[in-house]
């Protein structure tokens, strides 16, 4: 299994390189930068092509060969200032693919899906959604991906290279923090933080949505319900409450057995991916958002917008609890390892 993801990720940078290679070559294709239609809040968004769509392939290429290299036995001997190299030029460009490449548009999508796939059925919203899932969403998420199963092959490099469980990464001496005890403790704070967010964001809209000008004026709500935008708050805080709740699911009993009123499942145990992934997901998006935001200065423009913006203040605090709050889960729940028998 563990080969196996070094071999995707090789395989994906690979890939993804030689079609950087056919931007370059045909000078058309590059989903970013310039060619970003909605990309005014990405870090990439003054790169042009002729320059982006090089720098690309190079570094994608580059980067399936050290995959490659990581991946077989004899890169485990690698100490010193060669492995040290290596890891820096794997963790860099896995930094690149997840919090400099995408932007805000993957988590508004995730936030918009649930209301885009019921309402699709009935027209509603009415929308092109060849403008919302354009080629540099799909190329934003597709590095994503691309991004996670990298930093999975160089962490299990990593764990390798230092004599620890590939699988695991216990070692002899297993550190404190990363005991089930200990992430008990810490992942519980994670939790409750990356929980209170969403929920904070949510009462706003929803509040908005009845008619209680909460943090804005009469004026702007009015403006806000002739346009439609508190239906569409009221949507997006409703699945920020539900975020919330499962994000609880992290610290609490029913996050680890399926409660009574799920009929068939009742009593079985919560698969760890069941949480991990999605977790996971939603940390990176909110994460990258943040970043993306930060770097236009809009976030701190927002802590002076009322309530209407003032959430998203808290954007880069809940990406990194709610991050904490999933390594702490898993931390908690992983057990004995099936590879090296370690339970510390």
């Amino acid at each position: 299994m563990t080969r196996r993801v070094g071999y995707l990720a090789t395989t994906w940078a690979g890939s993804y390189g030689i079609l950087a290679l056919v931007w370059t070559l045909t000078g058309s294709g590059f989903p970013f930068g310039h060619n970003n239609p909605n990309g005014d809040q990405n870090l990439l968004r003054d790169l042009s092509p002729n320059l982006g769509a090089p720098v690309f392939a190079v570094v994608l290429l580059a980067t399936a060969v050290a995959a490659m290299a990581m991946t077989g036995r004899h890169a485990e001997r690698l100490r010193g200032a060669p492995r040290i190299a290596l890891l820096t030029f794997g963790w860099l460009v896995v930094a690149g693919l997840l919090l400099a490449v995408p932007d805000v548009s993957l988590l508004a999508i995730a936030g918009y899906a649930p209301m885009l796939i019921i309402g699709a059925p009935f027209g509603w919203p009415p929308i092109d959604y060849s403008e919302v899932f354009t080629w540099s969403l799909l190329n934003q998420a597709w590095c994503v991906l691309g991004g996670l199963l990298l930093a999975r092959a160089i962490l299990t490099w990593q764990f390798a290279t230092r004599d620890a469980c590939v699988a695991c990464g216990r070692g002899d001496t297993p550190s404190k923090w990363a005991t089930a005890e200990s992430a008990k403790r810490w992942g519980k704070w994670a939790a409750y933080i990356a929980a209170a967010i969403p929920v904070f964001y949510a009462v706003s809209r929803l509040a908005w949505f009845v008619g209680i000008p909460f943090g804005i004026s009469k004026e702007f709500l009015s403006d806000l319900t002739e346009s439609g935008a508190t239906i569409a708050g009221a949507g997006l805080g409703t699945f920020a409450v539900v975020g919330g709740i499962l994000t609880l699911g992290l610290v609490q009993r029913w996050g680890e057995v399926f409660p009574r009123w799920m009929i068939g499942l009742a009593g079985r145990r919560v698969p760890i991916k069941l949480a991990v992934v999605p977790a996971t997901l939603v940390a990176v998006a909110v994460t990258t958002a943040s970043v993306s935001l930060l770097s236009t200065g809009t976030i701190l423009d927002a802590a002076g917008g009322g309530m209407a913006t003032l959430p998203m203040t808290l954007w880069p605090l809940w990406g990194v609890a709610l991050g904490a709050a999933t390594l702490a889960y898993y931390l908690r729940r992983r057990g004995r390892c099936a590879t090296c028998d370690s339970n510390a």
